[in-house]
């Protein structure tokens, strides 16, 4: 028989520009110093040292330098961000036990305000914990959920917290920009709506939230209502749930180890699910020579899947070889639930998720076939539909993708089509005379579009309205010429609206998606 136990409210440290700290940690140079962390030519973080010098996320790196000459320019490394985040994450959880890493720079926990004396004082002493490490800007925010915790630790002055009284989350968000979701797309068109503040989203109807702007937007609108907020009341789980996976002969890299753990942590919550179960907090112990040489309690903002036990894993074992815990192989990594709740507790709604049996199917699916049997698909960067879809292993981290914030010229504004056509269609486009469209080199349109044929078993339909063109020439450069096209958004009279492409090429129209 378990019994529940309460876990209380959120509590979140973050520590500003982390990739930056963790650079000049790394180098041992002085946080004064104006520095940025670039990635693809652009900044990806920024201390208040080059701020002062109007230095921006976003900027291009002659733009920073032009602004600030004597910038520190620095290359990203996530690796090198989670190896010095793990000093933080030791030092804290010596404090409360269970950290739920959300990224490198900022981790949540469960609040220890009664532990304090209150919520204020734990957050002065976690700050205090994490200042003792060297690290100066520090800021705590305490609230009911995850989001609202996060926006108050942003908010929060410099060592300092922000607690956000019990209930009152609406409140506390409704004044912040939208720029709060973190999500640009959904920014850019909240803003293009009108809608400047959060509070402008709390008075649209859900289903509409639900449905246009996402899962993370829905959310946080719930929030804003009074709601949103995900139980962490857990119960102690059975010990037999208990997995281990022992290594002979003993393995001495961290790559390794975690391979060889996946099909363990698949077969954790595979068992976990046979008996309706999900696993929110985990202890993770890795032995060497037969002896616990790294353990290290986990939480999870929701639920573990077997990909974030790999991740998790990995994290401890790159932390614990750095910090000199495992002086040998490891022999045996064994997974501990420390706390689990019904898989109904976290369950999403009947038109979003996915469900915990359908995930478990795809774990089987990819153990017999291998990882690239299933995949799913993410946005990058691109000028086309087509191009701005990828596909990547289901449950692992999509890496080499184009970056969708660069300006992309001649791509098509926003809203996208829904439907992207696998291999283009041949169309047909037609003026009031009879007389085929073409677009000449400079991108004019020999007449108006009348009539159009979007191919397949489609026939000719009236057009009663058009945009365009967004020219696109590419690889100009190369011996063969390039590739010259240029895309229109044509609307049939019932209402239908399709993306069609008149490739120079081709001296031809082609049918790349149709907006459902």
């Amino acid at each position: 028989m378990t019994t529940p136990r309460s876990t209380g409210r959120v509590l979140v440290v973050w520590c500003p520009d982390w990739p930056v700290v963790a650079a000049l940690r790394s180098r041992d140079l002085p946080s004064r110093l104006p520095s940025a962390v670039f990635a693809a030519n652009r900044a990806e973080a920024v201390n208040a040292a080059a701020r002062e010098f109007g230095v921006r996320r976003g900027m291009r790196r002659r733009d920073a330098q032009a602004r600030c000459p004597e910038l520190l320019v620095l290359d990203a490394e996530p690796d090198r961000d989670a190896r010095a985040f793990e000093e933080v994450l030791e030092a804290l959880e010596a404090l409360r036990p269970g950290v739920a890493p959300l990224r490198p720079g900022l981790v949540a926990l469960r609040s220890p305000g009664r532990f304090y004396g209150g919520e204020t004082e734990a957050g002065a002493v976690l700050a205090e914990c994490v200042v003792g490490l060297g690290i100066r800007d520090v800021r705590v925010g305490i609230a009911d959920e995850l989001f609202t915790a996060e926006q108050a630790a942003r908010s929060a002055p410099v060592q300092e917290s922000v607690v956000v009284p019990e209930g009152e989350s609406g409140s506390f968000l409704r004044p912040l920009p939208v720029e709060a979701l973190d999500e640009p797309e959904t920014v850019s068109l909240l803003r293009r709506l009108g809608l400047t503040s959060l509070g402008d989203l709390a008075g649209l109807p859900s289903a509409s939230v639900a449905s246009r702007l996402g899962q993370r937007a829905a959310w946080v609108h719930r929030v804003l209502h009074g709601g949103g907020a995900r139980p962490l009341d857990t119960r102690t789980p059975p010990p037999e749930l208990a997995v281990h996976v022992d290594f002979e002969p003993p393995l001495a890299d961290a790559e390794a180890v975690c391979f060889s753990t996946r099909r363990t942590a698949e077969r954790f919550v595979e068992q976990l699910g046979q008996r309706q179960l999900v696993c929110t907090d985990v202890l993770i112990q890795v032995s060497a020579d037969h002896v616990v040489a790294s353990e290290r309690r986990w939480l999870h903002p929701r639920w573990f899947t077997s990909a974030d036990l790999v991740d998790r894993l990995h994290w401890q074992l790159v932390g614990s070889l750095k910090a000199g815990r495992i002086g040998s192989p490891v022999t045996r990594v064994r997974l501990v639930p420390e706390g689990v709740v019904a898989e109904s507790v976290h369950a999403d709604g009947l038109w979003g998720g996915t469900d915990g049996r359908v995930e478990r199917g795809i774990a089987r699916v990819q153990g017999m076939l291998g990882p690239e049997a299933v995949v799913a698909p993410v946005l990058q960067g691109g000028r086309s539909p087509a191009e701005r879809q990828a596909m990547v292993p289901w449950g692992t981290r999509a890496t080499s993708l184009r970056p969708r914030e660069l300006p992309w010229p001649g791509s098509i504004p926003p809203p996208y089509p829904a439907r992207v056509l696998a291999k283009p269609c041949p169309a047909a486009v037609v003026d009031p005379a009879g007389r085929p469209v073409v677009v000449g080199r400079r991108g004019t349109v020999s007449s108006p579009p009348a009539r159009f044929r979007p191919g397949g078993e489609e026939g000719w339909l009236p057009v009663a309205a058009w945009a365009g063109p967004w020219p696109v020439e590419e690889l100009w450069w190369e011996p063969g010429g390039g590739r010259r096209v240029a895309r229109f958004q044509l609307v049939a009279a019932d209402g239908r609206a399709w993306l069609v492409t008149f490739d120079d090429a081709l001296a031809g129209w082609v049918t790349e998606a149709a907006y459902d």
